[in-house]
């Protein structure tokens, strides 16, 4: 008689057990495996775990281009899409053109973090089967066998999926390890915002030392794939951060919530934020070979991953492929041949105003450097060079022309920028080159600068702007390339006795720029509860006219966004709340 095998198959909603009358195994993908043969008692080296591993990998978001096209921070105040006519899912997110039946599948990705979760859960109740002969050297200098290293990354990447749920939702059913069928009862309550928090960061502290540490990656697949004792601490301070911000921490969107956020403001959760990100700057992340650091180039982070001496600053990332795909996309408009770009990205004015002069001061308010109108953007922080291609910038061997019908910002057509402007981080260092080659793009999920940010916020609305504060900013703003200065009073541009509510602006103001289209400014503007002011302003964009020779800028209004409270929280999806009668929906939300 044909044995019966038992195959498992994942799907967004559910996990279904099959059978099927077959002889022995056959090729499958991953998600198709039977159960005996994913936890093979004869797997010695684990070959197909590890694959049914990778593909819970492929659930985390590389954010490249990720939201129909665009990049996240489209949806906020510090770009628009040039696909402006088509109504894309980032001017959906800005305006908040969705409901809880029709959501926005580029970041609304309630059914594919489940997905992950219980993926995770299904790796981890057969794991112990497998007879690991291959092992590895933890945190600790312990040598374990291999099946221990692959069930604590399963748990990283769940707490990674929770964490992608609570800051869009608020607190998620948590479903501990159990592995539902079809017929259990999953009509499961939300769990408290508190509840998840303390469930993501006990996990995070419990799988630490069971991960490697930065400096034990042997090679490049294991260091651009599996998460180390610093990515848990990186993630625990960005959850923690998350949890002392207003939006959950005493200013939540309905009083006595406690699905929302936290029923009452507790100063206490800013140290703890503060303590966990100095944990990761002063702990076993600064010794020897697993020093973090600033990477001398910004960036030289987004570029380089082949040799971890060569970029200190990496903590996690998903690799990318060689190639020009994020060149193609977001490069300016006309050019021809392999040199074109599709502008994709086009950054806000709003966002150029937030680069301070080259001597770390704001426009304006620098006696070293005059703003001008007629050469905005002469004398600028390195990182405005960076991170956006304005008119004047070199770029393809080219000084870029992007006034209204210059060269690379055509108006004879549909698509053109509306801004003037172009993104450029992320890219290869085209700025001579005569054409695009191909180049490794990393999408960062952390890097040291967000550690270093994330103290400085904490640790300024938990006691002040210390000593700690400042030198934090000072290392950022050195690897930019502002100097320290001679004037009294100042240091890298920044006054020596700011208060507590100055030191705040200029934080904000510090990660924007620094973290500029690394989805931090969407969830930013959200978690500070100041989504309201910032939109009350339009996004505008640079209005660039050359006549007979001169070139003339004003600022133009480009996109009016009338944001409500109810957008600082996504709505849980129609159909969970109808199948599940525990299931409460977010305030506002129908």
């Amino acid at each position: 008689m044909k044995a019966i095998k038992y195959y498992i198959l994942i799907f967004a909603g559910s996990i279904m057990t099959l059978t099927s009358c077959m002889d022995g195994y056959e090729p499958l993908p991953a998600d198709e495996f039977t159960y005996d043969y994913l936890f093979s008692t004869t797997d010695s080296l684990g070959k197909q775990a590890r694959q049914y591993l990778n593909t819970i990998y492929d659930i985390m978001e590389n954010g490249h281009n990720r939201v129909g096209g665009d990049y996240l921070d489209a949806a906020s105040d510090d770009a628009i899409s040039i696909d402006m006519d088509g109504e894309p899912d980032v001017l959906r997110l800005a305006t908040g053109r969705y409901t809880a039946s029709n959501g926005v599948g580029g970041d609304m990705r309630w059914g594919q973090y489940y997905t992950g979760i219980r993926k995770v859960n299904i790796l981890l109740s057969g794991i112990d089967k497998v007879p690991y002969r291959a092992t590895y050297t933890n945190a600790l200098g312990q040598v374990r066998p291999l099946g221990v290293t692959f069930k604590a990354e399963a748990r990283f990447l769940r707490a990674w999926f929770y964490f992608q749920l609570l800051r869009r939702y608020g607190g998620v059913p948590i479903i501990g390890d159990r592995v539902f069928t079809l017929n259990d009862d999953v009509e499961l309550p939300r769990n408290t915002f508190a509840e998840c928090v303390d469930y993501i960061v006990t996990e995070l502290d419990d799988i630490q030392d069971s991960l490697r540490s930065v400096g034990t990656m042997s090679n490049v697949a294991e260091f651009g794939h599996a998460p180390t004792k610093q990515a848990c601490q990186a993630l625990k301070s960005r959850v923690l951060l998350y949890a002392a911000s207003p939006l959950f921490n005493g200013n939540t969107l309905e009083s006595g919530n406690e699905l929302v956020g936290y029923a009452s403001y507790d100063p206490a959760r800013w140290k703890r934020a503060a303590d966990a990100a100095r944990d990761l700057i002063e702990g076993e992340g600064h010794k020897g070979k697993d020093s973090l650091t600033l990477t001398e180039d910004m960036r030289d982070v987004f570029l380089k991953f082949y040799d971890y001496g060569g970029n200190p600053e990496l903590i996690f990332f998903r690799q990318g492929g060689n190639n020009t795909s994020v060149e193609v996309y977001n490069g300016p408009l006309g050019f021809s041949g392999s040199r074109m770009g599709n502008g994709r990205t086009c950054p806000t004015q709003n966002l150029v105003d937030a680069f301070p002069m080259a001597d770390g001061r704001m426009p304006g308010d620098s006696p070293a450097y005059a703003y001008s109108d007629a050469d905005p953007y002469s004398n600028r922080d390195p990182r405005l060079d960076m991170t956006v291609l304005h008119n004047g910038s070199q770029w393809l061997g080219t000084q870029l022309a992007t006034w209204q019908g210059g060269t690379h910002n055509p108006a004879n057509g549909s698509d053109y920028s509306l801004t003037s402007y172009y993104m450029c981080k992320f890219m290869g260092k085209f700025q001579t080159a005569s054409e695009y080659s191909s180049v490794i793009h990393v999408w960062v999920m952390f890097r040291y600068a967000e550690i270093l940010l994330n103290f400085a916020e904490a640790e300024n609305e938990s006691v002040g702007p210390t000593s700690e504060v400042y030198n934090a900013l000072y290392l950022l703003r050195k690897r930019a390339g502002i100097k320290k200065g001679t004037e009294a009073g100042y240091s890298y541009g920044l006054k020596n006795d700011m208060t507590q509510d100055e030191m705040r602006q200029v934080i904000r103001n510090e990660r924007r720029i620094e973290m500029a289209f690394e989805e931090q400014r969407y969830y930013d503007i959200r978690r500070w509860r100041i989504a309201e002011q910032v939109f009350a302003k339009p996004l505008q964009g640079m209005q660039i006219v050359q006549s007979s020779g001169t070139t003339t800028y004003s600022r133009v209004d480009v996109l009016n966004v009338n944001f409500t409270t109810r957008n600082y929280l996504y709505p849980i999806p129609f159909s969970e709340v109808n199948k599940n009668r525990n299931m409460v929906q977010n305030p506002n939300w129908k």
